[in-house]
């Protein structure tokens, strides 16, 4: 009886060893085979940003006006964290909002993928007097303010760096200077960086890297 007991006892543990490292071998699997992200769905994103952008960013991203941004050609990485911002009221624009909370994030990400794709319509410099002061700024910073140059994050052609930091070249510079204006004065709290850079420069400097970048291409 003592050997029967011992072989059954031994038969259970077996068991249960193998079904143990079955059920190991399947989280193992579930582990190797994450659910991969939807891609974005460019028919979805065109209707929704002729529907909801189009007015004010122009039908293909380069908006008309200059105080509306142009979104063709930049990152869509940070298209989808503004419009995440704007709709947590991380970045405070009352019209924004309104926008962005009817958005999903598989909506924003459809809307900044497709306008992304759209090429970026060349801008131009207007003040003479301060584009070279704009390009001293832009390349070399302020050095005894200690304010890093923009080509730094930007790239000296404005490109910027996907998913780090957005693309400049050819912006509106009435846009720009009003960004840069917000990120000093308090209004625009989303980017620390930029609040901290914006905080050394006065209106003269602002308003000429901003007219400078309009000009990059």
């Amino acid at each position: 009886m003592k050997l029967l007991a011992t072989l059954t006892t031994a038969a259970l543990l077996a068991v249960t060893a193998v079904s143990g490292f079955a059920a190991d071998e399947k989280a193992a699997e579930a582990k190797v085979e994450p659910k991969k992200a939807a891609k974005p769905d460019l028919v979805k994103g065109e209707a929704s940003f002729t529907a909801v952008c189009a007015a004010c960013h122009g039908a293909d991203g380069n908006s008309g006006t200059p105080a509306n941004p142009k979104l063709a050609q930049q990152h869509p990485e940070y298209l989808v964290k503004e419009l995440q911002d704007f709709k947590s009221g991380k970045r405070n624009n009352a019209i924004m909002k309104g926008f962005a909370t009817a958005l999903s994030d598989d909506d924003m990400k459809n809307i900044a993928y497709w306008v992304t794709a759209k090429k970026a319509k060349p801008g131009f410099a207007k003040d003479k007097e301060l584009v070279a002061l704009g390009e001293r700024i832009y390349r070399g910073g302020i050095a005894d303010r200690q304010v890093a140059a923009c080509a730094g994050c930007h790239s000296p052609n404005g490109a910027g760096i996907p998913s780090q930091y957005p693309r400049l070249s050819g912006q509106h510079a009435d846009y720009t200077a009003a960004q840069l204006t917000s990120f000093r004065d308090g209004g625009r709290k989303n980017s620390p960086q930029m609040t901290d850079v914006a905080a050394k420069l006065n209106d003269r400097e602002i308003k000429a890297v901003a007219d400078y970048i309009a000009g990059l291409r």
